[in-house]
């Protein structure tokens, strides 16, 4: 138990999520309730570095970054724990065991856009490594611009025709 250390707990429930399962338990010690994850451990990944370097992939690692990018943002760590479940299982079945990390990079890019605009673009401004606030300023104006045409599709109409 995370919170009193005692060994034993129970489940009380489960569910899938992608490729791995949630388990909600309850410690048999003090009754706090806590939850647990629980998934299938691929073939190890190495990940390529811009300066020819090669690492482990980590999942924590990635965490990391992705919560920074969203610090006092109005995400949950459970949108945020999506987003790298999505790209851990895409870059599994690339079925490569060395990736670039622009390859991790853009994967991240990517859903940041879809999830949350701020985040998206203080992401893109490290990855990308910006080299000036005009540089920024167009990243920012062009998410703005797709933003609006998405949105804009997506609305109903204020009238209806022949009203």
């Amino acid at each position: 138990c995370p919170f009193c250390g005692h060994e034993d707990s129970r489940f009380t429930c489960f569910s899938n999520l992608n490729e791995r399962v949630r388990r909600r338990r309850q410690c048999l010690g003090c009754g706090s309730r806590f939850t647990t994850y629980e998934w299938i451990q691929e073939g190890s990944l190495i990940v390529i570095k811009k300066d020819g370097r090669r690492e482990d992939f980590s999942r924590e690692k990635l965490i990391s970054g992705i919560r920074k990018a969203c610090a006092k943002r109005p995400v949950s760590t459970e949108s945020i724990e999506r987003v790298v479940d999505d790209i851990e299982a895409e870059l599994n079945k690339l079925g490569r065991a060395e990736v670039p990390t622009r390859v991790v990079g853009d994967m991240v890019v990517d859903r940041l856009r879809r999830l949350d605009g701020v985040a998206y673009i203080r992401f893109a401004s490290v990855y990308r490594a910006f080299t000036d606030v005009e540089e920024l300023k167009r990243e920012a104006d062009t998410y703005a611009q797709q933003t609006l045409v998405v949105d804009s599709k997506s609305q109903l109409p204020l009238f209806q025709e022949g009203s």
